[in-house]
């Protein structure tokens, strides 16, 4: 029996350590492994026991790429918990946070990770020769949402003004102005990328899914909203351990998702796109008519047009934002902590990040529980895959390899995101 075996040890441009196993037997897919082996960090238990104001720091240094996710993901989880509404400015400066971290964030996997995956280049170094416009864009639009980030945050990376209840400060007027024309710039830059990687070819590949994001009724959802799918779930943030579990495979540090009764599910900007459309900006919406792209899409494939378009919708929003800013009398509104327990979801730019937490009546963390978006598509990935492969079979080796990389990178994966915890059974003896 004739057999194949696609091995990377070690996947390339994403972040953080996975590999791929997938073995062909008589011209068939005979197993498919996606494994994380990075060791888990266990950051539910590093938060036992700490103040909840330390929250925000703690939780942001779980990824360096999307810290404003995890700390907006345990401030609301926290103040659901107190019973804290922060409303007006302070929430708008929140939706401008968010922004900065989406625009910088998928900038670089559209630009740095995935454009050299369909237009045959082995990195953007090479990729640069070739391109060396559509590089320096992809580097300004990176630029204009770090800006944002440090401003609000007061640094790039883990930024460190994210408080419960606000800010730890507010920008004056005159702080934002300076990002008017960069952000004005961008999108102009954000407008062509979405025409730029539009015209990428990208495989002719769909197969069923159930796609999952935040739902706002007013506003193309980010920190605030229901979890809806595209099979009909509709449920409010508290509710996600009722209707989501979470379970392991030997060969992943990684815990997965799957939805109770009905299996795995696809978070991030492709499930965003094909759930909310309707509420991305007007000039976003204009570009997604003119890329020629349908959403909703079943093509994991087309998750790069559906990042592009964020980015564009993020750099419309934020200059709105900027636009009718009037600084707040007061950055945190008053609170004082106490007993409970507090659940939250918001989007990442991978996907729906879910924070819970309990607090003793002093406001130290009593339990954690996180789960990332990259630890929520491990199955969906190998689903990808179980269904990709097989009409790859005619191709060398290498391609099939090459294939394969690219659909794990379509989802972004945040691998050292995803191993922040392992459920373990200790099993003991009597002598």
């Amino acid at each position: 029996m004739s057999q194949r075996y696609v091995k990377v040890d070690d996947l390339g441009r994403v972040e953080g350590e996975g590999a791929l196993d997938i073995k062909i037997a008589a011209g068939k897919v005979t197993d498919i492994k996606f494994r994380i082996f990075e060791p888990p960090r266990l950051f539910e238990a590093f938060l036992i026991g700490r103040s909840y104001d330390e929250l925000p720091d703690m939780t942001a240094r779980i990824c360096g790429i999307c810290p404003v996710a995890y700390q907006m993901s345990s401030v609301h989880a926290t103040e659901r918990a107190f019973g804290i509404v922060v409303d007006g400015t302070l929430r708008q400066l929140r939706r401008l946070f968010y922004c900065g971290e989406w625009i910088e964030s998928n900038t670089l996997h559209v630009y740095m990770l995935a454009a050299p995956d369909f237009l045959g280049y082995e990195s953007i170094i090479p990729m640069a020769s070739d391109h060396p416009d559509a590089v320096k864009r992809g580097l300004r639009l990176k630029r204009a949402g770090n800006d944002i980030v440090a401003l609000l945050g007061g640094r790039e990376i883990h930024p460190v003004s994210a408080c419960v209840g606000g800010f730890t400060r507010a920008p004056a007027l005159r702080a934002l102005a300076p990002l008017v024309e960069k952000l004005e710039q961008a999108r102009d830059d954000a407008w062509e990328t979405v025409k730029w990687v539009a015209s990428f070819p990208r495989p002719d590949f769909t197969h069923e899914i159930e796609f999952v994001s935040l739902s706002h009724p007013a506003e193309y959802p980010m920190n605030e909203g229901r979890l809806v799918s595209s099979h009909g779930l509709d449920i409010p943030q508290e509710d996600f351990e009722q209707f989501f579990e979470q379970y392991q495979v030997p060969y992943s540090n990684a815990l997965r998702s799957r939805i109770k009764g009905r299996g795995i599910y696809f978070v991030g900007p492709l499930a965003r796109i094909n759930l909310n459309h309707e509420k991305l900006s007007p000039l976003a919406h204009q570009a997604l008519e003119r890329s020629g792209v349908k959403f909703p899409s079943d093509n994991p494939f087309d998750s790069i047009v559906a990042r592009a378009l964020e980015v564009l919708h993020c750099v419309d929003e934020a200059l709105a934002i900027i636009s009718s800013y009037e600084p707040p009398e007061g950055s945190v509104v008053d609170f004082k902590p106490r007993a409970g327990s507090g659940a939250a979801i918001t989007e990442a730019p991978r996907g729906i990040l879910y924070h819970r937490y309990r607090f003793d009546d002093e406001g130290l963390i009593q339990e954690a529980k996180i789960v990332p978006p990259t630890a929520q598509n491990q199955g969906q990935i190998e689903a990808d895959l179980w269904a990709y492969v097989p009409q790859l079979l005619s191709l060398p080796t290498e391609e099939i390899t090459l294939k394969s990389e690219m659909a794990i990178r379509n989802y972004d994966p945040c691998i050292s995101c995803s191993t922040h915890a392992i459920k373990a059974k200790v099993h003991l003896m009597r002598l």
